[in-house]
């Protein structure tokens, strides 16, 4: 049994190394560095997929795995609507699931009153979702800003 867990552990690592096969999750890829903190569940392979892509963008990583992530999106006041797998604090901003690294660096190269970009759910294709094979489904960036308003930040469509 052990034995069998170590080969399915195996095939899950290779499986995750599969995430980025999308070339436009690097578009946009800057020197630029930040440290960001992700909490996630350690059952979900889509986050750690994300934060690999995160690290392709230069980000600096801390993985935070808990039990339940939804005292931390209560805590950033992310709002149910926009709830994904993961979420992650980068200089005061709020980043909720599968958001293209991009994206996060515009956000922090401008000056804005936003307080949180969300990508809800868990579209296929996006930075994370992108495993070979995987439908790209079209998807919106959100952005909400201290007023708590809602507006669309990015789309992707044909990517």
């Amino acid at each position: 049994m052990k034995k069998m867990f170590l080969i399915l552990a195996g095939m899950l690592s290779l499986s995750l190394n599969s995430y980025a096969e999308n070339p436009l999750w690097l578009e946009g890829k800057t020197q630029d560095s930040y440290e960001i903190t992700v909490y996630r569940s350690a059952s979900c392979g889509c986050c750690k997929g994300w934060i690999s892509h995160l690290k392709d963008h230069n980000f600096s990583v801390k993985d935070v795995v808990v039990n339940d992530v939804n005292p931390h999106k209560t805590r950033l006041g992310v709002p149910t609507q926009a709830a994904s797998c993961h979420t992650a604090e980068v200089n005061g901003k709020v980043i909720e699931g599968h958001v293209p690294a991009q994206d996060i660096k515009r956000l922090l190269a401008t000056e804005n009153d936003i307080r949180l970009l969300a990508v809800p759910g868990m579209p296929s294709g996006g930075p994370g979702m992108d495993m070979t094979g995987a439908p790209k489904n079209a998807f919106t960036v959100f952005s909400v800003d201290s007023q708590n308003q809602v507006n669309s930040y990015k789309q992707y469509k044909d990517y």
